[in-house]
């Protein structure tokens, strides 16, 4: 996907960039049975569908809440992409888990859409900062995720690449 915006603008080479990477969280974990989603490979409460859901926290802690503004009880599910975002029950499939990320980065993009990349609003512990810098900060999360991602699913089945 990146290939196809090398000349693009700012704004498209980000949502590109993002969009990539949160199609590999997906991959990541799609087609992983119940019990390999949840193995622990490592000490921390790491595990393939904890970071999806850990990201789905990101995702609505950075666009609902801090860029668009919405309280954190309005906002369906985690929204702070804290530690408690890692723990996952055992009624939440990995199924269901994929759609409440699919669906909140759809309202992602939805929200950023009406903002410029200057935009700035107010951030409780860094001040102001930029849709710009939001951006750039998604993406760091997601590439430090999709490369634990990456480590977690070749260590249960062997699947390697993005």
């Amino acid at each position: 996907m990146e290939d196809l915006v090398r000349t693009a603008g700012e704004r498209e080479i980000l949502d590109a960039f993002l969009d990539s990477h949160r199609a590999v969280t997906v991959d990541k974990l799609r087609g992983l049975s119940e019990a390999d989603a949840r193995r622990r490979l490592v000490p921390s409460e790491t595990t393939p569908i904890g970071l999806v859901k850990h990201l789905t926290g990101v995702e609505r802690n950075w666009f609902q809440h801090i860029l668009a503004g919405r309280p954190r009880d309005e906002i369906p599910g985690e929204s702070r992409g804290g530690d408690e975002s890692w723990q996952v029950s055992d009624t939440e499939t990995v199924s269901a888990t994929i759609t409440a990320f699919e669906q909140t980065c759809a309202e992602s993009r939805r929200i950023t859409a009406a903002h410029p990349l200057d935009h700035q609003v107010p951030h409780p512990a860094g001040g102001e900062v930029s849709l710009r810098w939001i951006y750039t900060h998604l993406l760091r999360e997601h590439a430090r995720h999709n490369g634990h991602a990456d480590i977690l699913r070749e260590q249960i089945d062997g699947t390697t690449g993005a």
